[in-house]
């Protein structure tokens, strides 16, 4: 069944057009959410979030259509959010916050509830600071305990906004480890900047760029786009859409290559300074055209 099915999104904020277009479908497994900063992403993902109503085109969540105030509650009902700056109460401890997340998740019976809670935290790493309070708490910390908080009633599709933000590199594996898990049976939206998480973690991969999808289709096909054109040398090229000096004392560019340069295999990094840098492609896939948030959405339809 297809999960999220979005099309011609728009959104303008005044003269500003924030979305311009916007078609995709989402399955079970997941999908990656690239682009440059103010390029749309978190904006489409409180349009699907049931944070933000579109200006037009149409979307639909497990069939539900959350223009509509019943939609809406059905959707929020399957739905865990992480926004990009979740708000926290500093004075909760960890287990009062995600607890207070389950109570408005309609999670009602107590001891279930305080099941689940602590589950989540668990799951983030977090069963040990349980009792702390959030103002005690580190920024990698804090991350991951707004991720508990999406994750609490095993929703049905998950979304993050920036969800590594504030993770150390044994952080960063073991969310990678917790996220893959749960795209084995749940439809998981991620957006990053850090295109490892999208060649680790993903199957699909969107590219969002000036409010249009640029480049749609898996993370192999998006790294194709630079087939061709990445090479390095022993000096910096001239010309080059991008160039910069390697661990190994190289310099890797790309861009058009020279005559006789030594090309190497490229990565999903290079295939999306391809696509973005130059301003043209569509890609060999389908290529288409704050906890005040978090709390409005884990409460339902108010």
């Amino acid at each position: 069944m297809t999960a999220v099915e979005a099309d011609g999104l728009t959104l303008r904020y005044g003269r500003a057009i924030a979305l311009d277009d916007v078609s995709l479908r989402l399955r079970t497994g997941v999908t990656g959410l690239l682009g440059p900063n103010g390029a749309g992403k978190t904006t489409l993902l409180r349009i699907i979030a049931t944070a933000l109503s579109a200006d037009g085109g149409t979307l639909r969540v497990f069939g539900h259509d959350p223009s509509t105030p019943p939609g809406r509650l059905a959707v929020r009902r399957l739905l865990g959010y992480l926004p990009q700056d979740p708000g926290f109460h500093p004075s909760f401890t960890a287990f009062e916050f995600v607890d207070y997340v389950a109570i408005l998740k309609e999670l009602t019976h107590r001891t279930a509830r305080h099941t689940e809670v602590a589950r989540v935290l668990s799951a983030v790493g977090l069963d040990d600071r349980r009792r702390s309070r959030i103002r005690t708490l580190s920024g990698g910390m804090r991350q991951r305990l707004a991720l508990a908080a999406a994750l609490v009633g095993d929703p049905d599709l998950v979304i993050l906004d920036e969800p590594t933000v504030g993770l150390d590199p044994e952080q960063r594996l073991r969310f990678r480890e917790l996220i893959a898990d749960l795209g084995e049976r749940k439809t998981v939206l991620l957006s990053t900047h850090q295109t490892e998480d999208v060649m680790s973690l993903c199957q699909e991969v969107v590219v969002l760029d000036r409010g249009r999808v640029r480049f749609e289709g898996t993370p192999a096909e998006l790294a194709g786009l630079a087939s061709g054109r990445v090479w390095t040398s022993a000096a910096r090229q001239a010309g080059a859409l991008a160039s910069w000096r390697t661990g190994t004392g190289l310099h890797r560019h790309v861009g058009d290559p020279p005559p006789g340069a030594a090309l190497v295999e490229p990565s999903i990094e290079d295939g999306y300074l391809t696509l973005v840098g130059t301003g043209t492609g569509t890609g060999t896939g389908t290529g288409t055209g704050t906890g005040t948030e978090a709390s409005a959405v884990a409460g339902g339809a108010r």
